[in-house]
């Protein structure tokens, strides 16, 4: 019995080291890979174009307040869908194509991609990738995918590609964690502060109460809307010759 009891520890022990080791890869190195083009943080551009994107949608509260205000102020935008949510409120997708905003890919129940195998990862794009290519009139210029929480190895960034995604990230600049409870006054001011032509915001229209973001959002549109121009992830790549090609 304890040598069945020692064997049976060995294999709890080094099926646990075998998980550690598929979820341990390191964080991409920014230098290396935005070079190539295939990693997104900004698109700079001569235009005043910048992007809004909103995570972890659809919302069937949030994600209509703030459509109502993107329409309000003719703005286009770039929703980072999770899987679960577009199966519960694939009519909010529809919409949101509908008004010519873009929709990607943000994973089917948004894990942080260093806790999960590489098995797991490549269900995760491959079980919201499914989703997402059913909406009829969705016709991408391009398909994108933003990591959960941005981690991302250059393993997942592989697995990533054979879908034939690119990665949008976000300008390091435009985070205003909204996640975070901050006011709407927080939220604007940061994105208003930081402001430049090209940046990619980054904004959440789910995932808790969103009712400060909205506030923010509309202030954020206020003030920018006559100076710069919102429009959506691919756009602002064919705004670029670099990104566009």
């Amino acid at each position: 019995m304890l040598y069945k009891s020692t064997l049976t520890l060995k294999a709890m022990l080094m099926f646990q080291l075998f998980i550690s080791q598929e979820c341990s890869a390191q964080q991409i190195d920014r230098k290396t890979v935005e070079p190539q083009g295939d990693v997104i943080w900004e698109i700079p551009n001569r235009n005043n174009k910048v992007a809004l994107t909103f995570d972890d949608g659809p919302d069937p509260v949030y994600t209509q307040e703030i459509l109502k205000l993107l329409n309000k102020y003719e703005a286009k935008a770039t929703f980072f869908l999770i899987g679960e949510k577009i199966k519960k409120f694939p009519y909010i997708v529809q919409q949101e194509i509908d008004a010519g905003h873009e929709i990607g890919n943000h994973s089917f129940s948004h894990p942080f991609f260093n806790t999960i195998t590489k098995a797991q990862v490549d269900q995760e794009i491959s079980n919201a990738d499914s989703l997402i290519m059913k909406f009829k009139r969705h016709k991408p210029q391009l398909k994108l995918f933003r990591p959960p929480g941005g981690i991302l190895s250059e393993s997942d960034l592989q697995q990533i590609k054979r879908y034939e995604y690119k990665t949008i990230m976000w300008s390091w600049h435009q985070d205003p964690r909204d996640w975070d409870n901050r006011s709407s006054g927080e939220i604007s001011s940061h994105v208003l502060t930081n402001i430049q032509s090209g940046d990619i915001i980054l904004l959440h229209d789910s995932g808790g109460n969103r009712s400060e973001t909205i506030k923010a959002l509309e202030q954020i549109l206020i003030k920018l809307n006559d100076e710069y121009e919102f429009v959506t992830i691919s756009d602002l790549l064919t705004s670029n010759p670099v990104f566009g090609q």
